[in-house]
């Protein structure tokens, strides 16, 4: 039997993490986290980490094993897995990856060389940098991030800057190395299972869990980091409504509303991401039996 990393991916708060652990257990695999949200160590009620029960009962990977202050990328995550699965193979033919960052789970799964889409947030700030400093400011911040493509960009047009710079940002690599049209294989199976809920269901879902976070004590964590508000980890739904608050902009209220609202955009989007990969079979959440016989007739083959 060849070696196989199954990826199980989902929505937020569609239930990765129960079923990811029974799928664990049942496999007799460790988990591999592609929440890139859930590797901050300070950020754990807001992220949804996985409760002390659940990270004792199966080995994860990548939870809460990085600082705010840390700098990290999906090219450094696609270093860490590639060089952590040798050894998960070495025990088991199989390898569980599980998580909601598209971006990150295409980089173990096809390397990084293919352009990523943007979050829409990377692209908010840096159309805000445009307005606030114009287009020598995005200048100077090229060609420190990718001096090779500032040699070649059209230095006028300040869209191919504007583009450049999302992509340096979301992946943590240079623009230009992504033109080189290299893609990565890899010597192991992957089966991508997806899992969703009918659209009410999820939001009746995620609405809920914001309001249990609310109840462990997110405002109190999210005022912990608010001295650190200007890293980009902590430019996350949950946190930066809650900023808003503590800055007198909106109510209490309202950013429970707001954090609700954002985390409903966030699954939207990353359902799209995942449209266009046909290498996903999707099952609804509760299938979990088909899920299980899915898995068992593509690792026998």
């Amino acid at each position: 039997m060849k070696n196989n990393l199954i990826v199980l991916l989902g929505p937020t708060s569609v239930g990765k993490t129960d079923i990811s652990i029974r799928l664990a257990a049942e496999i007799g695999c460790g988990i591999i986290s592609a929440d890139s949200r859930q590797f901050y160590r300070e950020m754990k009620i807001g992220t949804a980490v996985p409760s002390d029960e659940q990270l004792s009962a199966v080995k994860h990977h990548f939870v809460r094993f990085i600082s705010i202050n840390d700098y990290y990328s999906a090219s450094l995550y696609e270093r860490d897995v590639m060089k952590l699965l040798p050894d998960l193979f070495r025990k088991n033919r199989i390898a569980l990856m599980t998580g909601g960052s598209g971006l990150y789970i295409d980089a173990v799964c096809n390397g990084i060389d293919d352009i990523p889409d943007v979050d829409i947030e990377i692209r908010e700030k840096y159309a805000v940098k445009y307005r606030e400093e114009g287009i020598e400011g995005l200048r100077i911040l090229l060609k420190h991030l990718d001096p090779d493509y500032y040699e070649k960009v059209d230095l006028r047009n300040y869209k191919r800057i504007i583009r450049a710079l999302e992509i340096c940002e979301t992946t943590g690599r240079p623009y230009s190395a992504f033109l080189t049209k290299q893609k990565r294989q890899r010597d192991f199976g992957i089966i991508k299972v997806g899992i969703n809920r009918p659209r009410e269901e999820l939001y009746e879902r995620i609405n809920s869990r914001v309001d249990d976070m609310m109840m462990k004590g997110l405002e109190e964590e999210a005022g912990n980091l608010y001295p650190f508000r200007h890293l980009n980890a902590l430019n996350s739904v949950g946190y930066r409504e809650l900023f808003d608050y503590f800055d007198k902009a909106v109510s209490l209220e309202k950013a429970i509303a707001l954090i609700k609202r954002n985390t409903r955009r966030f699954a939207k989007r990353q359902l799209t991401w995942w449209s266009r990969d046909k290498e996903i079979t999707w099952f609804n959440a509760d299938e979990e039996e088909r899920i299980s016989g899915f898995l068992r007739q593509r690792i026998s083959e």
